[in-house]
């Protein structure tokens, strides 16, 4: 009974478990972003090598002159330029060119902190999983969500969270063209 395919891990370690630079980085780009553990920034890192693999297959097909490999690459870009990833009219090498910081950008908790819906990561992480953000009308609970480029216009604080009210205390208050108050006690003394 039960599920039959095997579930297997969506994510591969490191095969050196202690290189300090190494370790370095990834807790850099850890508190950055505001990921919970290695494990995500793992998988971020699988998604943009399963993404390259497939390029660097494409690229060999081209070469030897596979019909099918322009619509592989078209695929692939379609689907990564819906998340906003890449433009539409990009090649197997901009593919190439990607880097994890940019599916560490399309994910929810960094779309959230990014518009400022957020003070820090962190915060941001929370309100996800507290309910209180909405794409659309529909709530998301889940800080990894990957947004879509079309979706990234509709988010927000959910409808029926303290949060939608403008005069809740944890919201951002934007304040543009605002100077900072003078200290009354700086005037009287020139």
């Amino acid at each position: 009974m039960g599920d039959p395919r095997k579930i297997r891990k969506k994510y591969a370690t490191p095969r050196h478990p202690y290189e300090g630079q190494r370790i370095k980085s990834e807790n850099k780009t850890l508190t950055l972003y505001g990921l919970k553990n290695k494990r995500e920034l793992w998988k971020a890192e699988s998604e943009l090598r399963k993404y390259r693999t497939n390029a660097r297959d494409i690229q060999a097909s081209l070469r030897l002159g596979d019909s099918r490999a322009q619509e592989r690459i078209k695929s692939i870009v379609g689907k990564l330029s819906r998340y906003g990833i890449l433009t539409q009219n990009a090649t197997a090498d901009d593919i190439l060119a990607l880097n994890v910081e940019s599916f560490l950008e399309r994910r929810l908790q960094t779309m959230v902190f990014r518009r400022g819906l957020a003070r820090t990561p962190s915060m941001a992480r929370q309100l996800i999983v507290h309910g209180h953000i909405a794409i659309g009308d529909r709530k998301v609970t889940i800080p990894s969500y990957k947004v879509l480029k079309e979706e990234e216009e509709s988010l927000g604080y959910a409808e029926g969270s303290p949060l939608a009210n403008e005069l809740h205390p944890m919201r951002i208050v934007k304040e543009k063209g605002e100077e900072k108050p003078k200290d009354v006690g700086q005037e009287g003394a020139s």
